[in-house]
């Protein structure tokens, strides 16, 4: 291992010259400084990090410059939404002068209105250079309705932000209000399904077929569906699609902790990959939220707490399992791209897993963070933690994923500060969206 960890920082000290120089060295070791220090290194990635014609988040970064699946321009629509968030964080923290990031802001929307969007809805993956559409796979080659909300859900962020009444504010905002205007959300229930629909082609239509109910990463897009003011779904579609008339409840627990919600039908799993604790949960507000379905701090924190029991359990007893080493997600693997979980675990440690979790648990993501800071620096260059690492298979990888660095910087920001959380839920279409799924708010 040691010499896994040697070759790393000799591979990385070249490019990594920043990491101990984003703060003063004495700050880096305590919590205050540790929590400064990674937020800065993770929204770098898409202030300096960013595709430079569009402004929005690479699909991914790699430091050794090789990209075999897609090609470096490629942009993330659901990455580029966390990052929206992320760089807000940045001008509140000081690190980016809000002028620039709002000339940013102007630049992001501008191309997204002119991309490539089918029935209002952007593609997982966009050409950064061109707009164009960049197939995720054989047949998803259109609109993506989960990434889109990703994005939505950050836009919706940005402009609650931007408040002023000068002339680039109220543009700013002008323009965001369009693009969330123009999705389409009723059209993907499918000719009037009772559910959301995750992909459509003009070339394949529905052949993907990928209906989204019970429960996963998905909740924000049914909430922006219900919210929209021009194309809203009725509250039939959450119950009976995304709900399954109740279906998704669950009175199972897991490491004496209960689900609340079922992770995977039709499966013997569990419990799901740490993002779906995440994703929904940047600008939506879990604490005090609830309806009938769920009491949702109650079902994030324990999805945590779950995973974070399963490493100190360690029951495939895997090299450095513990306390201070934790945490399970999709990212990359030992062999190429994983969903990591309790159930489908590979031995492979996610850090955004356990660091995007620090509303839910404070205490133990900060043993993550401070271990991996203080003892395994080589897994860290100028965008924070690179993506994945395994003791027990002596393996690393110097690479970046947006949607993995995104949920870091913002996470940890609603921990400190609740900031992202109170601006994306004071949005008035967004309220109007939780009534109407009968959602309940309290002590917000």
């Amino acid at each position: 291992m040691a010499s896994l960890f040697l070759l790393m920082s000799c591979n990385s000290s070249k490019e990594d010259k920043t990491i101990t120089d984003v703060l003063p060295k004495e700050k880096t070791i305590s919590g205050t400084g540790l929590l400064d220090t990674i937020q800065k290194q993770t929204i770098s990635y898409f202030w300096e990090g960013a595709e430079p014609n569009s402004g929005l988040a690479r699909e991914r970064l790699h430091m050794d410059d090789s990209y075999p699946t897609s090609p470096k321009n490629t942009v993330t629509t659901g990455g580029s939404g966390f990052g929206l968030m992320a760089i807000l964080v940045g001008i509140e923290r000081g690190f980016i002068p809000k002028e620039e990031a709002l000339n940013r802001y102007l630049k992001i929307v501008d191309f997204l209105e002119e991309a490539d969007r089918f029935h209002g809805a952007w593609s997982h993956w966009i050409d950064g250079e061109t707009g164009k559409v960049y197939p995720f796979g054989k047949k998803d080659n259109g609109g993506d309705l989960v990434e889109t909300a990703f994005l939505i859900q950050g836009l919706l962020t940005v402009s609650e932000y931007f408040d002023g009444e000068n002339t680039k504010e109220k543009e700013l905002r002008g323009k965001i209000d369009k693009l969330w205007r123009e999705v389409e959300w009723d059209w993907y229930t499918k000719n009037g399904e009772n559910v959301l629909y995750w992909h459509w082609s003009p070339e394949f239509g529905w052949e993907m077929d990928f209906p989204v109910g019970g429960y996963n990463e998905c909740l924000i897009m049914y909430v922006l569906a219900a919210a929209s003011p021009t194309h809203p779904i009725s509250k039939s579609v959450y119950e009976k699609g995304w709900a399954k008339n109740g279906a998704i409840v669950s009175n199972e627990t897991y490491y004496d902790e209960d689900l609340v919600l079922n992770y995977y039908e039709h499966s013997d799993a569990k419990i799901g990959p740490l993002f779906w604790a995440h994703y929904s949960y940047l600008g939506l507000n879990p604490k005090g939220l609830s309806d009938q379905y769920a009491d949702y701090w109650k079902l994030t924190q324990n999805h945590a707490k779950i995973h974070y029991k399963y490493a100190v359990d360690n029951p495939k007893d895997f090299e450095g399992y513990g306390d201070s080493l934790w945490g399970l997600t999709s990212s990359y693997s030992v062999k190429g791209y994983k969903g990591h979980r309790p159930g489908n675990d590979f031995g492979v440690i996610s850090p955004t897993a356990a660091l995007s979790s620090f509303p839910y648990t404070p205490k133990e993501s900060m043993n993550m963070l401070a271990n991996l800071y203080k003892n395994h620096d080589s897994l860290i260059g100028k965008f924070g933690p690179y993506d994945a690492f395994s003791f027990e298979h002596n393996w690393s990888t110097p690479r970046y994923l947006a949607i993995d660095q995104g949920p870091i910087p913002v996470m940890i920001e609603n921990y400190r500060t609740g900031l992202i959380w109170n601006l994306f839920m004071q949005n008035i279409d967004i309220q109007k969206g939780l009534k109407k799924l009968e959602f309940r708010i309290d002590n917000q």
